[in-house]
């Protein structure tokens, strides 16, 4: 209930108190007054005389002889009754007028008991509400903490499955990756066995009499298109590197260089090699090699 409501409420009980008061010093007053005025007529009592007889003087009595009865007197006349005299009517009378001064002071007792009440009931009504308020901002305060509470342990609760979420996914990514690099490895470790493998077979196959012989007879070719320049005299070797494509093809020559600074037998060494293109294929069992690295000799 609001606070305004309820002190208009001992307010209007104040009222109340006030009225009944007065009605009941009304009715104490009119009910005085009609006291008084029917009360009842006060009584005439009658005195009786009496006298201690001896017990001894009653039995002598008792003995005496039974005396002739008496004659009775002549009535007497009956008196002729005067006339009442009408009685003097009772003027009516009220309750005696209040005192002004015990008015006032009664007026005065019972606004000051009106003035009391009404403090003690407005003092009430205020301790009620301080009471209220508080028992409503402990409460208020209880469900804030409740609720703050209940949110830290959701947001905890959150933060700790995110957290495992994370973890689990990244012990899973590492899990994939070191299973990947596993892979890889073993990949790489099988490639490089192979290519071990391979090389091992190609170098076998290279240093071959088969190879030796497709080599020479490569070189043979290109030794039969060299035309030697004036120039070139015995005790001279060059070094040639020849790129080619698996059908003989030359596709480019690399000189690496002669012992004697020539260039008319460099320059007729290359014009040789591309002549002699195509070359010769390797035989069965001898691998392809694309660059060919040779060594020239003029004879």
């Amino acid at each position: 209930m609001p606070p305004n409501k309820k002190l208009t409420q001992f307010r209007w009980r104040g009222y109340a108190l006030s009225i009944l008061l007065h009605s009941a010093l009304v009715a104490a007053a009119v009910y005085g007054w009609f006291t008084w005025k029917h009360r009842a007529p006060d009584v005439d009592t009658l005195a009786i005389e009496g006298s201690v007889v001896d017990e001894r003087v009653l039995k002598s009595i008792a003995a005496m002889p039974e005396a002739p009865p008496e004659k009775p007197p002549e009535p007497e006349p009956a008196p002729v009754p005067e006339p009442e005299p009408e009685p003097v009517p009772v003027e009516e009378q009220g309750p005696p007028a209040p005192d002004p001064a015990e008015l006032q002071r009664k007026e005065e007792e019972r606004l000051e008991l009106e003035k009391k009440q009404k403090e003690e009931q407005e003092q009430k009504a205020a301790q009620e509400l301080k009471e209220r308020e508080e028992a409503e901002r402990v409460e208020a305060e209880k469900q804030a903490a409740a609720k703050a509470a209940e949110e830290k342990a959701a947001k905890e609760k959150a933060a700790a499955e995110k957290k495992a979420a994370e973890k689990k996914k990244a012990e899973e990514a590492a899990a994939a990756k070191k299973a990947a690099e596993e892979k890889r490895r073993q990949a790489a470790q099988a490639e490089l066995l192979k290519s071990l493998e391979a090389e091992e077979r190609g170098n076998a196959a290279r240093n071959s009499s088969e190879a030796a012989r497709w080599k020479a007879q490569i070189a043979a070719k290109i030794q039969s298109n060299w035309k030697l320049p004036v120039s070139a005299r015995a005790g001279v070797e060059c070094n040639v590197s020849v790129s080619q494509i698996p059908t003989g093809e030359v596709t480019a020559v690399r000189m690496g260089g002669c012992n004697v600074d020539d260039a008319a037998l460099r320059d007729s060494l290359q014009d040789a090699i591309y002549r002699a293109s195509p070359l010769p294929p390797p035989p069965p069992g001898v691998p392809f090699e694309r660059i060919l690295e040779l060594t020239f000799k003029p004879q």
